[in-house]
């Protein structure tokens, strides 16, 4: 996969396809919260993430990516219906840093808009 490949599968919670570009010593900082290192943690959270959205519907309106050559970044903007009818739509910014191949860091920025 290329970079951007790997970036845009991990953003749009196809955690497993990005799961093998993951470098052992990842830091994952989700702004707000305390930050996950090492591989192990940011897979335990994917798990987490993916069993709950397998209740949700998301819907992506906006998807975007910025590509250099050892970083990307995605924007986008979705909306997360709940099996109730309640919709969250929230605008988020990932940053991914590369390092031969693989994720080293992740900064995300979300907010519910």
């Amino acid at each position: 996969m290329t970079l951007e490949e790997i970036a845009r599968a991990f953003s749009s919670h196809r955690f497993t396809e990005a799961e093998p570009y993951l470098a052992d010593d990842i830091e994952w900082v989700n702004v707000g919260t305390d930050p996950l290192i090492g591989k192990e943690a940011v897979i335990e959270e994917c798990i987490e993430s993916a069993e709950y959205l397998e209740e949700v519907r998301t819907d992506f309106r906006e998807f975007r990516t910025i590509v250099s050559e050892n970083a990307v970044v995605v924007d986008s903007l979705a909306d997360y219906t709940e099996a109730d009818g309640d919709v969250s739509t929230v605008r988020s910014c990932d940053i991914y840093d590369f390092a031969d191949g693989l994720v080293i860091r992740i900064t995300s920025y979300n907010v519910e808009v």
